[in-house]
């Protein structure tokens, strides 16, 4: 039988004494917390071991003997440890005893209650780190790797199941670590913390002020929450305006982060608590940067050159020939010449900007579109009529802007001040303000899906009609039918007239499906960033970057020292988890913006004309 003796590695320094430690039946090993130092009074060790075991749950009991070099006896030492033995009563009795020559190798004599039987070649010495292993928390790992190194005689195991009583010991037994050399008792120890606790005042302060700024936060949370759940911001315009936009979204999600974070239930286990603290540092990260975005944005005026980089942007004077055309077509005589006079009010203001516009490039476009695109033969009559009705559309999002434009710096400063609740709701109003920006490419791309929607179905029923069949709405599928000549007919004039319209119809909307999905992929990035920030476990990752022993997937063991005649030393040091498994296991829950359905779907999507919301949130429900 093989017996695992842990050994603390901050103690061979220590002077003779008892070894106070665990003995694990199903491992065959024991596991050492401190070293008792001589003398001492075995009543008072007892009391304070019941003590021990009634807080800690943790049966630790005395182990053992432990003599140390420099302060060893030699005489009459053998019947003093067998006196110390029937006063601590034990299955395994170990006696440890310094070598002279190295500090660092022991002789280990195992007396078995039964036999008395001492055993030199059975035993093995494990050095573990006892402050590491306090503070560390063993992760559950599917699979056992075993790495081997043949020629330097080191061994690694990554072992969770096996070693989790060890760890689980050493952390239970923190309250036996409290007592240093400095404190008033009858009973000296030695221990990762008996030089003296690890502590800090910031720490310390930090923890005595957080209690009442935790009140505070939380009672502001609440009632912040309390009025945004009332029924007069619920009524039904006001609810969908919340639940559409990007910024009400973000800032009810960070609500509730504060309301966990300032929750005075405290953690009931490791996971609870790494929650806690990864949306802590997550927020505190979040509010930094935007305190750094208002530090940029104030700096030199740039919330003024934006604005003037913004107005210039959106808009564009239009043409004087090309209004004329599309109001002639789609007004009255009246509101065209009202049209001509407006375009001619704000031909001084866009030659003043003088910059590349939006509105413009669109123009271009569209009078590309009302030609012979790619040389391509589309229907004269139609092509006008769409590309007039967009070109309107361009003229009424020139006023919106041009409406809207003495404001643009004003509301840019004050929403630059939203930073300091963090980047990520920067980032979301930045992302509804694109979405405002370019309005006028969502309702193109409408227009377009819905007229080409409309062909699609249309010619779907009418091949339908010629091979006498038709679409049974209570049954939900394809029936026979019997159609007379007068139905063949008008089914086949209504084919003939959508077939043709169809490809002028499709490059409209297939241009504008393309624009409309580049403004996408744009706030798709942005609401994948905010995702990003919002659901990066970004303490873990601190963890495993400054203190990589804290998250641990196993353990490994290095031969430290090998002499013949003596026990087997090994050196067990902590394998961190990967940066991939912290991300995985500690990932915050978000709301999300993923795309919920498939390529194939999209595509089929796309190809059929139905509207495509790709970066809808989880859980809601598609028009």
């Amino acid at each position: 039988m093989v017996i695992k003796v842990f050994f603390p590695s901050c103690c061979p320094e220590a002077e003779s004494g008892l070894l106070l430690g665990r003995w694990i039946p199903e491992q065959n090993a024991a596991v050492v917390l401190a070293i008792i130092h001589y003398p001492f009074i075995p009543g008072q060790v007892k009391q304070y071991l019941e003590q021990i075991q009634s807080v800690t749950t943790v049966n630790v009991s005395v182990l053992g003997s432990w003599s140390s070099h420099s302060s060893r006896t030699k005489d009459n030492i053998d019947q003093f440890l067998q006196d110390l033995s029937s006063i601590f009563p034990h299955d395994f009795w170990f006696q440890l005893t310094q070598e002279k020559e190295s500090r660092s190798v022991f002789k280990c004599h195992v007396v078995q209650q039964c036999d008395s039987k001492n055993d030199k070649e059975n035993v093995i010495l494990i050095h573990y780190d006892q402050r590491k292993v306090m503070l560390s928390k063993l992760h559950d790992v599917d699979s056992k790797s075993i790495e081997c190194n043949h020629n330097t005689g080191e061994e690694a195991e990554a072992i969770t199941s096996d070693f989790a009583a060890i760890f689980d010991t050493v952390a239970k037994c923190e309250l036996l670590f409290m007592i240093d050399k400095y404190d008033e008792t009858p009973i000296k120890f030695t221990h990762w913390q008996s030089a003296g606790r690890e502590t800090s005042i910031i720490v310390e302060l930090a923890k005595q002020a957080s209690v009442p700024v935790c009140m505070v936060l939380l009672f502001l949370v609440t009632f912040v929450l309390n009025i945004c759940k009332s029924r007069v911001l619920n009524i039904w315009p006001l609810h969908i305006l919340w639940s559409r936009l990007t910024t009400c979204v973000q800032l009810a999600h960070r609500l509730d982060h504060l309301q966990t974070i300032a929750s005075s239930t405290k953690a009931q286990n490791h996971t609870e608590f790494m929650r806690k603290a990864n949306l802590f540092v997550s927020f505190l990260i979040d509010v930094g940067l935007g305190m750094l975005l208002i530090s940029w944005l104030y700096q030199q005026n740039r919330i003024g050159q934006l604005a003037d980089a913004l107005i210039p942007a959106a808009d564009r004077k239009i043409n004087e020939d090309s209004v004329e055309k599309s109001s002639r077509t789609l007004v009255g005589p009246f509101n065209r010449y009202c049209l001509i006079g407006w375009s001619e009010g704000l031909e001084h203001m866009g030659s003043r900007m003088g910059l590349k516009h939006i509105a413009k490039e669109l123009e271009i476009l569209l009078e590309w579109l009302m030609g012979a695109p790619a040389g391509l033969k589309m229907n004269k009559a139609l092509d006008e009529v769409l590309g007039h009705f967009f070109l309107y559309h361009i003229h009424l999002w020139i006023s919106y802007i041009h409406l809207m434009s003495p404001f643009i710096e004003m509301i840019l400063w004050y929403v630059g001040l939203s930073a300091c609740l963090g980047l990520t709701v920067a980032l979301s109003i930045g992302s509804d303000i694109i979405a405002l920006l370019t309005f006028h490419i969502y309702c193109f791309y409408v227009y377009g899906a819905r007229i080409y929607c409309l062909k699609i179905y249309g010619l779907s029923s009418l091949w339908r009609l010629f091979r006498g069949k038709k679409w049974n709405v209570l049954r939900q599928r394809v029936d026979s039918c019997s159609y007379d000549l007068d139905q063949l007919f008008i089914g086949t004039l209504l084919f003939t007239v959508l077939l043709f319209l169809l490809p002028t119809t499709a490059l409209y909307y297939l241009v504008f499906t393309l624009l409309r999905l580049v403004v996408v992929v744009i706030q798709g990035f942005i609401h994948l960033l905010v995702d990003l920030i919002n659901s990066l476990p970004l303490y873990a990752l601190g963890l495993r970057l400054c203190r990589p022993y804290v998250l641990a997937a196993g353990v490994k063991f290095h031969v430290f020292q090998k002499v013949a005649g003596k026990p087997l030393h090994l050196l067990m040091q902590i394998n961190p988890l990967t940066y991939g498994m912290i991300i995985k296991r500690y990932r915050l829950p978000t709301y999300g913006c993923y795309p919920k359905d498939s390529w194939a779907a999209l595509c089929k999507k796309l190809f059929i004309g139905r509207l495509i919301y790709p970066w809808k949130r989880r859980n809601e429900k598609q028009d």
